[in-house]
C-alpha cells in the first residue's frame, strides 16, 4: 500500500468505524499511513484525537523515563565502584591471610541488594532484616577460626545460599510472599548468569590482549593487573549486569528462553546415558565417598538446570516438549536423590555421624521433598486439569527452606561440631 499516493487515513476521515478497523487489522501499517495523513492535515479534529491516542504515553512519559534512567545509572555506576573498591580491601586482607576467602561474597551481595532496595523501596521491616543479615553474619563469619575443618567448611558452603536468599528478599521488597514476585527473582538469576558470562568472556579476552601487549614491551603486570583490575571489575561487573538485567536488556532475557530449551533435553539425555553406564560398570555411591559426592553434585546440577527451565516457560497455559522434558529430569533426578539417601543413611549407621554426612543428609531430603512437590504439581498441569502457577508455585514457595537450612548449618553446625 503506498501510504503517500493512496492513504487510507486520508480517504476515511469522516468514517470513524472504519478508521478503528484499519488500526485494529493492522497497527503497524496504520502508524506509518498516520504519519502522512497528519502532515498533510495537521489542522483536522479527527486526526488530532487519533495523536493523541497514538503517541500520548511516548511523549508524556519520555522525559520522566529518561530522568529516571539517568538517575538509576548514576546509583548503579556509585554502587558498582563502591563493590569494587570493598572487594579490593577484601582481597588485600585474604592475601594477608587475616581474614577467609569468602569474605567476598562481602563485597558484592550487600551491593546487589542495596541496589534493588533502591529500585524496589521496601518496609522498614525489610529493611531491618536486610541490614541485621548482612551485618550480623559478616561479624560472625569473621569471629570463627581461620582454618579449614569440616564444619568451618560447610559455613564457607552454605553463607552465600543464605545470602543469596537475603538478596532475594531485597529485590521482592514488600512482596516476598507473592510466588509471581519470587518465580521474577529465580528468573532473574537466570538471565544475571547469562549477560555477566557473556560480558566476563569479553573482559577476559581484554585481559588477555593487556598482558600480551605489556609482555612485548617487557613488562610483567599479571600480578598487579589480576590484583587490581580483575578483581576490581569482577565486583562491579555484577551490579552492572544487575542493572542491565533489570532495565529489560533485550540480549539476556532473548538468549535465556533458549538456553532453557537447549540444556534440558542435553542433561536429560546426559544423565540418562550416565546412569546406565554406572550400573553397567558396577559404580556404588554405598562405599565410595568421592563418587557419593559426584553423585549429588550431579543433583543439584539437574535441579537447577529444571528450575531454570520452569522459570523460562512463563505463564503459558499450553504444554511443550519442554514441559516433559522437565517431568523427566525430576524423576531422574529423584531417582538419583533416593539412591544418595540410601548411601547416606548407609554411611551415617557404618562409620558414625560427622558434620559433613549430616550436612549432606539435610540436603538430600530437602531436595527429595521439593522434587515430589515438583513432580506432583507438573502431572495435573501435563493433564490439563490444572495451570502452570502451581509448578511454579513448587519451587517459589520452597526457597525459604532452603535459605533456613542454611541458616542452620552455618550458624549451629560450628558450635556443635
Amino acid at each position: 500500500m503506498d501510504v503517500q499516493t493512496n492513504n487510507p487515513i486520508v480517504a476515511n476521515m469522516a468514517n470513524p468505524h472504519e478508521l478503528e478497523s484499519l488500526f485494529r487489522r493492522e497497527p503497524d501499517v496504520f502508524k506509518r499511513a498516520f504519519a502522512y495523513a497528519w502532515e498533510q492535515h495537521p489542522d483536522s479534529q479527527v486526526l488530532a484525537v487519533w495523536q493523541e491516542r497514538l503517541f500520548f504515553k511516548e511523549t508524556s512519559v519520555r522525559t520522566q523515563e529518561t530522568a529516571l534512567f539517568q538517575k538509576g545509572f548514576l546509583v548503579m555506576g556509585i554502587l558498582a565502584i563502591l563493590a569494587g573498591i570493598c572487594t579490593r580491601i577484601l582481597f588485600y586482607f585474604i592475601d594477608q591471610n587475616t581474614i577467609s576467602p569468602i569474605n567476598l561474597v562481602f563485597g558484592v551481595l550487600p551491593f546487589m541488594a542495596a541496589y534493588f532496595v533502591y529500585r524496589n523501596p521496601s518496609n522498614k521491616k525489610v529493611l531491618y532484616t536486610l541490614g541485621a543479615v548482612f551485618l550480623l553474619f559478616a561479624v560472625y563469619l569473621n569471629m570463627l577460626p581461620l582454618e579449614y575443618t569440616d564444619s568451618i567448611i560447610l559455613v564457607y558452603l552454605h553463607l552465600p545460599v543464605l545470602l543469596w536468599v537475603a538478596v532475594g528478599l531485597a529485590f521482592t521488597g514488600n512482596e516476598h510472599g507473592v510466588g509471581r514476585v519470587r518465580l521474577a527473582y529465580l528468573k532473574f538469576n537466570g538471565e544475571f548468569g547469562i549477560l555477566y558470562a557473556i560480558i566476563a568472556i569479553s573482559g577476559m579476552l581484554l585481559t588477555l590482549l593487556t598482558m600480551r601487549l605489556f609482555t612485548f614491551a617487557g613488562m610483567n603486570i599479571s600480578e598487579f593487573y589480576f590484583s587490581n583490575v580483575v578483581v576490581f571489575g569482577a565486583a562491579a561487573l555484577a551490579i552492572v549486569a544487575a542493572y542491565l538485567v533489570t532495565k529489560n536488556l533485550k540480549l539476556a532475557k532473548s538468549i535465556a528462553p533458549y538456553i532453557a530449551k537447549i540444556f534440558s533435553p542435553l542433561v536429560l539425555a546426559t544423565l540418562a546415558a550416565y546412569l546406565i553406564t554406572i550400573v553397567w560398570v558396577g559404580k556404588s555411591p554405598f562405599l565410595d565417598r568421592d563418587f557419593l559426592l559426584s553423585f549429588n553434585g550431579i543433583l543439584l546440577s539437574v535441579l537447577a538446570v529444571t528450575i531454570f527451565s520452569i522459570t523460562e516457560s512463563g505463564t503459558d497455559e499450553r504444554k511443550s516438549m519442554s514441559d516433559y522434558i522437565n517431568l523427566a529430569l525430576i524423576v531422574l533426578a529423584l531417582i538419583i536423590d533416593t539412591v544418595a539417601l540410601s548411601a547416606i543413611v548407609f554411611r551415617l549407621s557404618s562409620y558414625g555421624i560427622t558434620p559433613n554426612r549430616l550436612a549432606v543428609l539435610g540436603i538430600n531430603l530437602l531436595i527429595w521433598a521439593n522434587l515430589i512437590w515438583i513432580m506432583r504439581a507438573y502431572m495435573p498441569f501435563l493433564r490439563g486439569k490444572m495451570g502452570p502457577s502451581a509448578v511454579q508455585d513448587a519451587v517459589t514457595k520452597y526457597l525459604p527452606i532452603y535459605g533456613l537450612w542454611a541458616a542452620i548449618v552455618t550458624v549451629v553446625f560450628p558450635l556443635v561440631f
